[in-house]
């Protein structure tokens, strides 16, 4: 009996982490066009949804661009080198952020570094908005609210995320079995990610770049300056939309 119910256990388990998959994967595919085409077989850079200037004075242009045009360029190019020299029966199809993601362990490097910089900004540009910040509403409101104890505490805590990891990284609020959490991941790791390191996974609503390259030429190495003008261009309507389709 005790080995019965060990083994529903694991099945009821499984089971819910593979609902937990496929909603991930739907928000995943849904939110971005930067897929591997079927005609081309690459992964493309999207542009800015606004102009390189649409965040200032919080995000100055010139951190835009670079951050954008060169950072992230880069990895859309190497993430491209990186899936053409792999044995093609291990991403079969057509390839996307999920088929990497959920296949992490077996990828080399190349791929999980330049897969997951891709990913992450282009979901930290959409995370983002001119005449941002603000609170956020409806049901999110309500979920951080109840999970935190006040918006101004779970500020606190995603904050602190942010500022106590160390070196490069990123801090992320995250849908987990159907409650928020807030956790960080190095380098380029996100929580989608299928691999031992990224200690937390859930489906991301919002994030938080804290890669020098993000704010060292207006802020120089003032991450705590660049958090707090951060917090004036969160796009609460998107985190909000997300929040809704995982939940």
């Amino acid at each position: 009996m005790e080995k019965d119910n060990s083994r529903r256990g694991f099945l009821k388990k499984s089971a819910t982490l593979a609902l937990g998959t496929i909603a991930a994967t739907s928000i995943v595919n849904s939110m971005f066009s930067s897929n591997l085409s079927t005609e081309n077989s690459k992964f493309t850079l999207d542009k800015l949804p606004y102009g390189y200037d649409a965040l200032e004075p919080h995000i100055d242009r010139l951190t835009m661009e670079i951050h954008h045009d060169k950072h992230h360029q880069a990895y859309v190019n190497n993430l491209n080198k990186a899936i053409e020299t792999l044995d093609p029966t291990i991403l079969e199809g057509v390839i996307t952020f999920s088929s990497i993601f959920i296949k992490m362990d077996k990828l080399p490097a190349a791929v999980r570094n330049n897969a997951g910089g891709h990913f992450n900004h282009t979901f930290f540009w959409n995370i983002m908005k001119p005449n941002g910040g603000s609170i956020p509403t409806g049901n999110l409101a309500t979920a951080i609210n109840t999970t935190f104890g006040s918006f101004e505490e779970f500020k606190k805590q995603f904050t602190n995320a942010g500022m106590k990891h160390f070196g490069s990284g990123w801090a992320w609020l995250v849908v987990n079995d159907g409650k928020l959490t807030i956790t960080s991941t190095a380098n380029q790791d996100n929580p989608l990610m299928e691999i031992s390191s990224v200690e937390i996974k859930g489906t991301p609503i919002l994030a938080l770049d804290v890669w020098e390259h993000a704010y060292y030429l207006k802020n120089q190495n003032r991450r705590a300056d660049y958090i707090q003008s951060w917090w004036n261009v969160v796009n609460w309507d998107k985190a909000g939309e997300l929040f809704a389709e995982v939940k």
